[in-house]
């Protein structure tokens, strides 16, 4: 993913309004993040725990997604719980249900797109191995990184092509 200013994140938002856009918190640590390794920029925000947001590079630009995170019950320590994006493993509350408004008209009907994410939306670290899961981590599996990140890749167009559709 290519480096995004905080201007370039508030006009990417396609399923909220401006106005919810200009307010919304932006991390403060954009200049750090390695950009070369993200497939998107996804971050919870501070203010808010039941809000994250989710920044991606679309063919007609940037996309941007607000999503609503699911905070249900505290689950048993081993229970364990998979990212639908990266296929990551996670015990406890590391994976949560965000859904996102979809945009146009079924949207404004209430409709809208769940998926099981990372709680933290580090999936293109774990994806990379560039972060391990606390008590949880990738399976074991015969693909290439390469793989690995061309299938979270087709997983995020998934999910924002619900999103937009």
């Amino acid at each position: 993913m290519r480096s995004v200013t905080e201007r370039d994140i508030r006009t990417s938002f396609v399923n909220c309004s401006k106005g919810e856009a200009k307010r919304l918190g932006v991390p403060k640590d954009l200049a750090d993040q390695p950009w070369e390794e993200l497939d998107f920029l996804g971050w919870r925000d501070p203010g808010a725990p039941g809000r994250a947001y989710l920044v991606a590079e679309r063919d007609a630009g940037l996309v941007g997604i607000a999503l609503r995170v699911t905070l249900g019950a505290s689950r048993v320590f081993t229970s364990r719980s998979m990212c639908s994006l990266c296929l990551t493993t996670h015990t406890g509350g590391g994976v949560a249900l965000m859904t996102a408004r979809r945009t146009g008209e079924a949207g404004r009907l209430g409709n809208s797109v769940g998926q099981y994410m990372c709680t933290d939306l580090a999936c293109s670290l774990y994806t990379r191995g560039k972060k391990d899961a606390a008590g949880g981590g990738v399976t074991e599996e015969t693909l290439t990184p390469e793989q690995k990140v061309a299938r979270t890749q087709s997983a995020l167009r998934a999910f924002l092509d619900k999103v937009t559709q």
